[in-house]
């Protein structure tokens, strides 16, 4: 069996996962390192869906990680997830945030998509190679407000779909499309999230107008630009749920996981990008006495300072894994999972932050040369931070503290 590669030297434990998933990433690592990393640059210079980085890991077991076991899949816990997500994001952002996307709706539509549609969606994934897109956000509303998003239900089973979404990862280019709709008939007064309706719109559906208009300071490849629906028709084998059904409370929270190993990915690639130009290019200031940058003590401390840091926070991020497992098997309640993700995405987002920025300070004036990537690392940690404010974490830990309160189930939280 292959071996995991470590991620920084012998700082970061490795992972604890079962031998058989620690087989599965060591398969895909190769792919990652040998076909993923060369890319990864000209794919954010490019700034639209990173079509061949995606082939290349369709035939790996990444995208099939999610799938039940019961279905053909690997159902692998979600600390291997966590892992795979943060080992892209060390080499590609943007792939690694496609990636968390799809491993994410997998998770969540088999545990409430109609029975009927299950073999379907596991074949598609297994047998076919598909990669799922995400199209929730909207333009022009707060995050409490119905989705303006109109699913309209047809006597035959299907839906049809009229709305704008946003913020679209992964959807450019995706074999299916999920999107959230409000099902009118569905909702009622006292609990409007019932007429919540996911489905999944086939790639090529008349009616999808991808626009292509993403233009971001980071995580540009993910082409997350704005969707147009004019009256598309979903129908009713790609369904994704029945209405009450969905979304589960703790979807909110297992996205929140995600990032955090995203952003603690972007901080190790950083660093890891940082090493070599310090060995091989960097000088040692003239005050330190030394002859080789290496050997300065300032860039030493300051170096492990940075990579503990990250350290403390991938720990987190796998202690996250394990509560999502702990959760869905019943054994914790929802603030024993939410509390500890929130202290996970503080600790991710300051060190990710932290670590991308410096390392400029690290290698010297010559890493700000217009023909080195390195502003690459932290553009992108610096988009994905303002996903949502991490500052709503903190609030959320203090709060919790102060007075008792847990988070209720809601769209970030």
């Amino acid at each position: 069996m292959e071996s995991l590669s470590p991620l920084l030297g012998k700082v970061l434990p490795a992972p604890e996962l079962e031998k058989s998933e620690l087989a599965l990433l060591a398969e895909a690592e190769a792919v990652i390192s040998e076909q993923l990393a060369p890319l990864a640059i000209s794919n954010d210079q490019r700034g639209r869906y990173p079509t061949e980085s995606m082939a290349c890991l369709r035939h790996t077991p990444l995208f099939k990680l999610a799938v039940p076991k019961s279905l053909g899949g690997y159902g692998v816990s979600h600390a291997c997830s966590l892992e795979a997500q943060l080992r892209l994001a060390m080499v590609d952002c943007s792939v690694a945030q496609l990636f968390k996307v799809h491993d994410e709706l997998v998770r969540e539509i088999f545990a409430y998509c109609p029975e009927f549609q299950q073999a379907r969606l596991a074949n598609s994934i297994l047998n076919e190679n598909h990669v799922l897109g995400l199209a929730v956000a909207e333009a022009g509303r707060s995050a409490v407000e119905p989705l303006n998003t109109r699913a309209i239900a047809q006597a035959d089973g299907s839906f049809v779909v009229t709305g704008s979404k946003i913020y679209t990862t992964a959807a450019a280019e995706a074999d299916q499309i999920a999107t959230w709709g409000f099902n009118p008939a569905a909702a009622t007064e006292e609990n409007p999230v019932l007429g919540m309706q996911l489905l999944l719109i086939p790639k090529g559906t008349p009616g999808v107008d991808i626009q292509r208009d993403w233009n971001a300071l980071g995580q540009r490849a993910t082409d997350s630009g704005s969707i147009q629906f004019n009256e598309v028709v979903c129908p009713p084998e790609w369904v994704a749920s029945v209405p009450g059904k969905a979304p589960l409370i703790h979807s909110s929270l297992r996205y929140q996981a995600g990032f955090s190993a995203l952003l603690v990915g972007m901080g190790l690639g950083a660093i890891a990008a940082a090493l070599p130009f310090i060995q091989e290019k960097s000088r040692p200031w003239a005050a330190t006495g030394v002859d080789q940058a290496v050997n300065d003590p300032f860039i030493r401390r300051n170096i492990g300072k940075y990579v503990a840091d990250l350290t403390n926070a991938y720990a987190l991020v796998q202690r996250c894994g394990r509560l999502l497992d702990s959760f869905e098997r019943g054994e914790i309640d929802r603030g024993q999972l939410a509390m500890p993700i929130s202290a996970a995405k503080v600790a991710a987002n300051e060190s990710a932050l932290a670590a991308t920025s410096a390392i400029h300070g690290l290698m010297g004036t010559r890493s700000v040369a217009g023909k080195q990537p390195f502003d690459y690392w932290w553009r992108n940690a610096r988009t994905l931070s303002l996903h949502d404010p991490v500052e709503w974490k903190m609030h959320e830990i203090g709060r919790h503290l102060l007075t008792g309160w847990e988070p209720e189930p809601g769209i970030y939280q």
